[in-house]
C-alpha cells in the first residue's frame, strides 16, 4: 500500500480537498487504484451536527455516515463510494480509545495520547486504506490521505505525530507528503512573497514530515525566481514546486499537476509504474473543456436560507453543472435568500423586489434541502409561483415537503396546512416527525444513507429519467417526513407520488400532474451526481428548464414493468452518462 498525504499550511481553505482528489485523478489515470481518507481534527464525532455555515455542506455517505464536502470531492473526482470510516475525526479517535479503556483491553496501562491516541489513529488509517471503494475486490494500489486544517494548529498535533510515525512503520518509498501553501501578491507592484510557505514548511519539518511537493496557490502561475527560491529554502526540488495557480474550473486542476509532472515525481518516489501511460484525454475533453466551450445559458435560481455561502449547497451545484454539461448549457445561479421573498421582508423593499426578480427572470427553480422553520414562508411562496407559473422546479427534502405544504394550502385548501418540525399545533400536519427518529438525540439518528425508492408507476417522468421500472436507489437525510396518513387526498387532486419505500408507506418522489416539470424527492440525487454520471433528476430539471425535456423524453422508451421478473433490476444513473449531447440533439 503507497500512501500520498495532503497538508496545508499559511490559511485553510486553500483547496487541500481539490488538490488530493486531483493527485488521485492522475493515479488512477496512470492504472492505478486509489481511495482516500480525510482527516479532520476537530472534536465532533462527524460533521452532522454543525451548522453549514460553520463547515459548508454535510455530504451523507452510502452508508449513512454524515461526513466533511471534500469527501462529496473525493467521490465526485474519482468516481469511487466511500464509507462513514473513510472521514477520521478526533472525536472518533477518542470516542473509540475510551470504549477500549472502558472495555479493559488497556487494563493496567495509563492511556496517554502517546503511543495510544497516535497507534489508533495509524491502524485505523491502515485498516481504512485496505478497503475497496470502486466497487471492485482486492486492495486499493494507493491511499490519498488529506489532513484538514493549517500546520502548527494544536488540535491536529495528535494526527501530525501519528503520520510522523506512519512513515516509518509503512516504510520509505510507500509515502509521500504534499504540502500545499499560499504564494500572496503585497503592493500594487505584485510581487509574489515566499516567506508564508518558507515558515509554513519549516514548521512541518520541524514536526517530521518532509514534503516532497510543494503545491503552491497563487492567482497567477508562479514566476521563475519564486519557484528557485522555493526550492532553496524548502529543501524541494524545483521541479517538485507546483504552481496551482487560479483556473476556469477546478476539473483543470488535474490537467495543470500532471503539465508540471506532478504525476511523474509522485509515482517514481512511490515505486508506481504507468506515468509514462497516464491518459487524461477524457476527463480533458469531456469534462475541463467542455465546461468552458458551454455558451447557451441556462438561469436556475436557489431558494434557499445559507445563500451567503455557497458551500453550503456545494454537492447541489456541482449536481446542476453535471447536468448542464450533459445538456450543454451554460449554468448561471441565481442565489436567492427564501426569507427575502417573504411578506415580512417588505420593510427592506430593495431586498423584496430583487428576491423576486431573481425568481421571476428564472428559467427554473430549486428549493434544495434544510432544516428549521426560517425561510419556510418564502420556500413555500416559490414553490406556489412554479406550480402556477408553469416554472420547472424540483424539490429535494425540503423542498419535497415544502411542494407537499404549498399544495395543500392553495389546492386542498388547509390554508394552516404545515410540517410539525415548526409548527406543532397545525391542524394540517402533512409533514410529520418520523416514528423511529429521536428527540433527545441529534447526531446520527436521522434516516440516513443509501434507501431503496420503489417506482408506482413506470408512465412518470423520474421513471423515464431513471430509465427504471421498478426501483432505484437515492442516499437519504431526514427526520420529517410526509404524512403518509393524507396521501390519498393529494394524489385525488393531482399530485401523484409515484416513488415510495419498500413499506410503501414513506413518500419518496412526488410529481405534478399537467405541470412541465414539477418534480421532487425526499432522497438527495446531488450526492451521487458525477462529471460523467449526471443526477437523472438535475438532468431533468436543466433540461426542462431549457425547453428541451419532451424533444428528450420523446426519444427515450418508458420502461415496461415486469413484475413477473425473479428479482428486481437495479438502475444505475450511469446510462445518463452514455447520453451524449449528439444522441440528446440539443
Amino acid at each position: 500500500m503507497k500512501y500520498v498525504l495532503v497538508t496545508g499550511g499559511v490559511v485553510s481553505g486553500l483547496g487541500k480537498g481539490v488538490t488530493a482528489s486531483s493527485i488521485g485523478v492522475l493515479l488512477k489515470a496512470c492504472g492505478h487504484r486509489v481511495t482516500s481518507i480525510k482527516i479532520d481534527p476537530y472534536l465532533n464525532v462527524d460533521a452532522g451536527t454543525m451548522s453549514p455555515f460553520e463547515h459548508g455542506e454535510v455530504f451523507v455517505l452510502d452508508d449513512g455516515g454524515e461526513a466533511d464536502l471534500d469527501l462529496g470531492n473525493y467521490e465526485r473526482f474519482l468516481d469511487i463510494s466511500l464509507s462513514r470510516d473513510n472521514n477520521l475525526t478526533t472525536g472518533k479517535v477518542y470516542q473509540a480509545v475510551i470504549e477500549r479503556e472502558r472495555r479493559g483491553d488497556y487494563l493496567g496501562k495509563t492511556v496517554q495520547v502517546v503511543p495510544h491516541i497516535t497507534d489508533a489513529i495509524q491502524d485505523w488509517i491502515e485498516r481504512v486504506a485496505h478497503t475497496p471503494v470502486d466497487g471492485r475486490d482486492g486492495v486499493p494500489d494507493v491511499c490519498v490521505v488529506e489532513l484538514g486544517g493549517t500546520v502548527g494548529d494544536i488540535e491536529s498535533m495528535p494526527f501530525i505525530e501519528a503520520l510522523r510515525q506512519f512513515q516509518f512503520r509503512v516504510g520509505q518509498g510507500n509515502f509521500v507528503v504534499v504540502h500545499v501553501s499560499l504564494v500572496p501578491v503585497i503592493g500594487v507592484v505584485g510581487e509574489q512573497k515566499t516567506k508564508p510557505t518558507q515558515h509554513s514548511v519549516a514548521t512541518l519539518r520541524s514536526l517530521g514530515l518532509n514534503p516532497a511537493l510543494l503545491a503552491c496557490r497563487s492567482s497567477e502561475p508562479l514566476q521563475d525566481s519564486v519557484r528557485e527560491k522555493l526550492a532553496s529554502f524548502c529543501h524541494v526540488p524545483a521541479a517538485q514546486v507546483l504552481t496551482m495557480h487560479d483556473v476556469s474550473n477546478i476539473w483543470r486542476v488535474p490537467l495543470m499537476m500532471q503539465a508540471q509532472g506532478a504525476h511523474d515525481t509522485i509515482c517514481r518516489l512511490l515505486g508506481l509504474g504507468g506515468a509514462d501511460k497516464i491518459d487524461t484525454s477524457l476527463w480533458k475533453q469531456r469534462i475541463a473543456d467542455k465546461w468552458d466551450k458551454l455558451t447557451d445559458v441556462v438561469v436556475i435560481a436557489m431558494v434557499g436560507k445559507y445563500t451567503e455561502l455557497s458551500d453550503a449547497y456545494l454537492s447541489v451545484t456541482k449536481a446542476l453543472q453535471h447536468a448542464c454539461m450533459a445538456a450543454s448549457r451554460k449554468l448561471k445561479v441565481e442565489w436567492v435568500e427564501a426569507s427575502n421573498l417573504e411578506e415580512g421582508t417588505k420593510e427592506d423593499e430593495a431586498a423584496y423586489q430583487d428576491a423576486w426578480s431573481r425568481l421571476r427572470s428564472a428559467d427554473g427553480i430549486l428549493v434544495p434541502g434544510g432544516f428549521g422553520g426560517r425561510g419556510v414562508e418564502g420556500k413555500i411562496l416559490a414553490a406556489n409561483y412554479a406550480r402556477t407559473h408553469d416554472k420547472p422546479y424540483l424539490g429535494i427534502c425540503l423542498g419535497m415537503q415544502i411542494a407537499v405544504i404549498e399544495f395543500a394550502r392553495n389546492v386542498l385548501g388547509w390554508a394552516e396546512a404545515n410540517s410539525t418540525e415548526w409548527d406543532q399545533a397545525t391542524p394540517h400536519p402533512v409533514v410529520v416527525f418520523m416514528p423511529e427518529g429521536s428527540t433527545t438525540h441529534f447526531g446520527g439518528t436521522m434516516r440516513l444513507g443509501a434507501r431503496r425508492t420503489v417506482l408506482q408507476t413506470v408512465d412518470c417522468i423520474a421513471a423515464k429519467l431513471y430509465q427504471s421500472e421498478q426501483y432505484i436507489d437515492e442516499r437519504h437525510r431526514h427526520r420529517y417526513e410526509v404524512n403518509p396518513e393524507l396521501v390519498s387526498q393529494f394524489e385525488a387532486a393531482g399530485l401523484r407520488f409515484v416513488g415510495k419505500d419498500d413499506t410503501a408507506t414513506r413518500m419518496e418522489i412526488v410529481e405534478l400532474a399537467n405541470h412541465p416539470f414539477f418534480v421532487a424527492a425526499q432522497f438527495h440525487p446531488e450526492f451521487k451526481s458525477r462529471p460523467m454520471k449526471p443526477s437523472p433528476l438535475f438532468l431533468g430539471l436543466i433540461l426542462a428548464a431549457s425547453g428541451k425535456l419532451d424533444h428528450f423524453l420523446s426519444g427515450r422508451a418508458t420502461p415496461v414493468a415486469s413484475p413477473a421478473k425473479s428479482s428486481l433490476r437495479p438502475v444505475e444513473h450511469g446510462t445518463i452518462a452514455a447520453l451524449t449531447a449528439a444522441k440528446l440533439q440539443l
